[in-house]
């Protein structure tokens, strides 16, 4: 597949995408050692920039890089390559590794030159009959490791989970480990259990989502009773309803999980509900009229 050549940013410098070069000594390449953020983009507008950059913070503190750029900084760089685009509608990317070191060495480097990488792709939004009809999700044992809170870009149980899925020809892969809902391979995960929303609460085994933040506060708005609590997989498999959220899946109703109907096996009361709100908010909040 070829590379568009459509604007990037690496360290400093800004050029087509298609001509960027990593070194082959790069952590990020030989480790997996850096984190990562994705910031989702209407009309040209970045959606809680502040909230992405934020945890973008909390990830290199967690593996303990120096953040490269003041938050000011990382804006206008965001905002360039927002500019740049020909799509209106995007999928920012910025991902920072420790840096290029020699030799290869699985302790931190004594000086780190963190490597940093920013692009955007089209922002393509859940296809109509998605919503309208649900999605499959079939359910698996979370082999990741213990610090899923951070968003590092070692991310290849996460691959091996989404195969799963997509062999079996569902949307999203939901973990479960030592018998609990944890979240979706790259969603997170809610239910509804006699009117009432419920999600896991933020733990180092999760990663909270923007959408999981903008589901409880629209909940909270429009007086939907929601609570984050423990959910067992016996409350998950018999749950009324089951929705997985992510800033490119929005809020998706799973119909199916393991081959089994979710509730009636479509999309429950609550669910459009909830996605009613949410479309309504994007317009109010993200689409401003200018």
């Amino acid at each position: 597949m070829l590379i568009p050549d459509c604007l990037a940013y690496l360290n400093g410098c800004y050029a087509p995408l298609a001509g960027l070069q990593v070194s082959v000594m790069d952590r990020g390449f030989l480790f997996g050692d850096g984190v990562y953020e994705l910031i989702p983009v209407y009309d040209r507008q970045p959606f809680r920039l502040v909230d992405h950059l934020r945890r973008l913070g909390r990830s290199l503190a967690a593996v303990e890089i120096p953040d490269p750029h003041p938050q000011d900084e990382w804006k206008r760089i965001v905002s360039r390559i927002i500019a740049a685009q020909d799509f209106v509608d995007q999928s920012v990317y910025l991902q920072v590794t420790r840096g290029p070191a020699w030799p290869r060495s699985h302790t931190f480097p004594s000086e780190v030159q963190p490597t940093v990488f920013v692009y955007a792709e089209p922002l393509l939004p859940p296809a109509p009959e998605l919503v309208l009809h649900g999605v499959a999700a079939v359910s698996a044992d979370d082999i990741r490791w213990s610090r899923c809170n951070i968003k590092t870009c070692s991310l290849i149980a996460n691959v091996l989970l989404k195969q799963k899925a997509v062999e079996a020809g569902a949307a999203e892969v939901i973990l479960l480990r030592d018998g609990w809902l944890i979240e979706g391979g790259a969603s997170n995960v809610f239910v509804v259990r006699a009117g009432v929303i419920q999600a896991p609460p933020p733990s180092e085994r999760m990663l909270t989502g923007i959408t999981y933040d903008v589901v409880q506060e629209l909940a909270a708005a429009h007086g939907l009773p929601l609570v984050l609590c423990e959910i067992s997989e016996a409350d998950l498999r018999s749950a009324d309803e089951v929705w997985i959220t992510s800033s490119s899946k929005e809020i998706l109703a799973v119909v199916e999980l393991d081959g089994r109907p979710v509730g009636n096996g479509v999309p429950g009361p609550i669910y459009r509900r909830m996605n009613d709100f949410y479309q309504a908010f994007k317009v109010a909040k993200m689409r401003p009229v200018r």
